[in-house]
């Protein structure tokens, strides 16, 4: 058996070693598992924004066909189960209850009234619909500025004003102080919308119980299976955490919305105990648009202080972070930590002051959606600086090449918390610019001006923070959680490895790149590697995958581990040559004699005497296994210039996007396939936003994109084909030197996007911001309206 190799995997464009069984439909998702016997759930679900809950008549469903039992908010009440927690606390933070089935009162059109419990889908959902439930409905507030009005109505009433909390980051006194000083100021009132992430496979839960041994099984669609069984078994239903044991398996997407703990995954729990058979929920599409975590919907005014030559003095932010009926997982820090610290973007800002409050509505849930954020800061602080540049009649690009923080001024500590460790802008800005020829596309917008067909050109410069960390620091900040990762490698008598990883792969590629990296370390074929993750009943404990921390830390993990394991071959290997350590070399999948190679053992020489342990160092255990907890030091941050084109029809409005290129800087390439196919994803994703998505509500709670009929996201013909290119600035404090890639093209793009169109419409009409998406409607009456105003006399 052959165990020897040369090249390098590391850094190789290698097809997914995961997407024969996906493309071919024998992936194995939660709602393909079967267990004989097993149940069905089916919701139901408020039709009211805010309503009292003042009658539930069970025996509306009893006798229908299939019907076993009815769940409601009572029942969970008589079983003691705890109220759904919060993961990230803020001082004064205010907690509402969440009970898994609603007691006295919905909040949000689709919360959680009653369960019916059937022998088939068809039949739960059947009965689910003929329950009869009597309400009496109450006022309902939508948006943030509306729930923050004297008088609104409040959401819950243990929460004064609607008020879950209020954040201040950066000093106040300075940033006052330079907008005195400054000479030239820029504003802008703004709303980041809705959205709704849409992951292809809805959520899915599968519960089975087991009395002789009070023990649980649940599968579900989970990025962090681990922080489910935790926060399921502690905090909600009370039972030890080795109890119940969480397997999430192929999941199909899911964009941040599948982190959290849901109603659901408690209902199917609480269930199968009742019930003593397996119980199934999958989410129909209508119910995973008022259910599932939503993202984004701020309300922003800020201000940037210039001096007359473009030097960016200061910035002043105020946003309103609609939080939804309930505070989530994630919820509280989205809008915080994970977007206030952001915002000093890739500048030199002396002075910054960001005030946040998180307001409670009548709506779903808001919590993290690919980026959670980021593309919220991003947005905003590329939105301004590009009106700046167009206020000052500068070059876009110029006004952020005299404001980047320089190469040599790294680590950079900015005025609201962070400290960049790395970073080189500028060849991201100069290689983005070339390829795609800057100066000739704003010469062809200036041949364009005044036609039936406008040009846009939207640059932005942004950074991100990623893999947050350290645990000690985020836990002073408010997360109920570590922030390190976990690997297992173990080595067979074979030859053979498998890698245990407490990240999860929800289409990121992992059991391609990890493998990559271990093939490298360990120096044998990828072939003989494998990947598990997703079984809390099988890997070391670890934090499962969100914010763009799989490689960064969850890689930096399996790195450490592996050395564990080469340097006890090594160890093996100088035993069986009769050699020092010091002389043992490891190339090629073969430990040799420095000097002497014909004298050597190959990698499967030394994992069977691992195992055999028949000639073996006295000072040395038998087998050949590690375990690496990896606790970074500091975020990491990727960075780069995305560059969006696009082409405006002034006749009907319509905005098409041309063309697309991005330099990306999220240091070395474990596997540049993957890289990509995650940038185009993202970059298509806040394209989404910026064009066509649009979760919006009415003023009475009901959101009015509540099927695909209405919600609008991108197809093939939407999008261009992408140029991308990299640069490669290793991050310092990882032994991989990596940085996040999977939500780069997200927080990017949609400031991109809506800066190309803003610059169309800046030059044709001199209109200096629209709210997002721009749909043809929108931009078509903008035009409209900005070419009917009368000329002002001095023009």
């Amino acid at each position: 058996m052959s165990d020897t190799r040369t090249e390098k995997y590391f850094g190789q464009a290698l097809k997914r070693k995961e997407d024969p069984r996906f493309i071919t439909g024998t992936g194995n998702y939660t709602d393909d598992i079967v267990i004989p016997g097993m149940l069905h759930a089916a919701m139901v679900r408020s039709p009211y924004a805010h309503a009292k809950i003042s009658g539930i008549n069970k025996d509306s469903v009893t006798g229908l066909p299939g019907v076993v039992h009815v769940l409601t908010g009572q029942d969970v009440a008589d079983a003691g189960l705890g109220s759904i927690p919060v993961g990230w606390l803020l001082p004064d933070l205010k907690t509402p209850a969440h009970p898994a089935i609603a007691l006295h009162e919905a909040n949000h059109v689709g919360d959680i009234v009653a369960v019916v419990i059937a022998e088939t889908r068809a039949q739960a959902e059947d009965a689910a619909a003929a329950l009869e439930v009597d309400y009496d409905a109450l006022p309902a507030v939508s948006t943030a500025s509306a729930a923050l009005k004297e008088g609104a109505p409040l959401v819950h009433d243990d929460v004064p004003g609607n008020v879950a909390f209020n954040f201040e980051i950066g000093d106040e006194a300075a940033t006052n102080e330079a907008f005195k000083a400054a000479p030239r100021r820029v504003s802008v009132k703004l709303k980041n919308h809705r959205l709704i992430a849409n992951p292809i496979e809805p959520r899915s839960s599968l519960a089975q119980f087991t009395p002789a041994s009070g023990e649980y099984l649940l599968y579900t669609t989970s990025q962090n299976p681990h922080i489910h069984r935790l926060i399921l078994a502690a905090f909600v239903m009370s039972i030890p955490e080795h109890k119940l044991r969480v397997i999430s398996p192929d999941v199909g997407g899911g964009f941040g919305t599948k982190i959290f703990q849901y109603q659901e995954e408690v209902i199917v729990l609480l269930a199968a105990r009742l019930l003593g058979r397996a119980v199934k929920w999958t989410a129909r599409r209508s119910e995973a648009f008022v259910s599932d975590a939503q993202g984004r919907d701020h309300e922003t005014e800020a201000e940037l202080a210039l001096s007359n030559e473009g030097k960016i003095l200061g910035f002043r932010v105020n946003t309103l972070a609609n939080l939804g009926a309930y505070q989530t997982l994630f919820a509280p820090a989205v809008p915080t930590y994970l977007y206030a610290t952001l915002l000093n973007g890739v500048y030199k800002i002396p002075a910054i002051h960001a005030k946040v409050t998180g307001v409670m509505t009548n709506t779903v849930p808001v919590d993290a959606y690919r980026g959670a954020g980021r593309p919220e800061a991003t947005y905003l602080v590329e939105r301004i600086v590009d009106i700046a540049a167009h206020e000052l009649n500068m070059d876009p690009a110029e006004l952020r090449r005299q404001n980047f923080i320089q190469a040599d001024e790294f680590p950079y500590q900015t005025p609201v918390a962070l400290v960049y460790d790395s970073g080189n802008y500028e060849p991201a800005l100069d290689k983005a610019m070339t390829m795609m020829n800057y100066p000739a596309l704003r010469e062809e917008q200036q041949r364009m001006k005044g036609s039936n067909k406008i040009l846009g050109v939207g640059l932005i410069s942004f950074l991100e923070a990623c893999g947050l960390a350290p645990s000690a620091l985020v836990g002073q900040l408010g997360a109920q959680a570590g922030q390190w990762e976990s690997s297992l490698v173990r080595v067979h008598p074979t030859g053979k490895v498998e890698l245990y990883t407490g990240s999860h792969s929800h289409g990121q590629g992992h059991e391609t790149a990890f493998p990559q990296i271990a093939a490298d370390e360990l120096q044998i074929p990828i072939e003989d590697i494998d990947l598990i993750h997703g079984d809390t009943g099988r890997m070391p404990y670890g934090w499962g995958t969100y914010g763009s921390r799989s490689a960064a830390v969850g890689g930096s993990a399996l790195k450490v581990a592996l050395q564990k394991i080469t340097t006890k071959m090594k160890k093996i290997a100088a035993h069986l040559l009769e050699a020092s350590v010091d002389d043992i070399e490891h190339e090629g999948g073969v430990f040799r004699i420095k000097g002497a190679p014909e004298k050597s053992k190959t990698f499967f020489d030394i994992s069977l005497m691992a195992h055999l342990a028949h000639n073996y160092p006295e000072d040395l255990e038998p087998g050949l296994e590690a375990t690496a907890f990896y606790d970074p030091k500091n975020f990491v941050y990727p960075f780069g210039t995305h560059i969006a084109v696009v082409e405006i029809d002034t006749d009907t409005g319509h905005v098409k996007l041309r063309n697309y290129g991005c330099i990306d800087d999220c240091g070395p390439l474990i596997n540049p396939l993957i890289a990509e196919g995650q940038v185009h994803g993202g970059i298509t994703q806040g394209m989404g936003q910026a064009l066509l998505e649009d979760a919006a509500y009415d003023e009475d709670g009901n959101l009015l994109a509540g099927t695909y009929m209405e919600y609008a996201m991108p197809r093939a013909d939407d999008v261009p084909t992408f140029q991308l290119g990299h640069t490669v600035t290793p991050s310092p404090h990882n032994p991989l030197g990596v940085k996040g890639i999977g939500e780069a093209g997200t927080i990017a793009s949609t400031a991109a996007v809506a800066n190309a169109v803003m610059d169309a419409l800046w030059h044709e009409c001199g209109i200096a911001h629209l709210d997002m998406p721009y749909t043809a409607e929108k931009v078509w009456k903008a035009i409209r309206d900005a070419r009917n105003q009368p000329q002002a006399a001095d023009d």
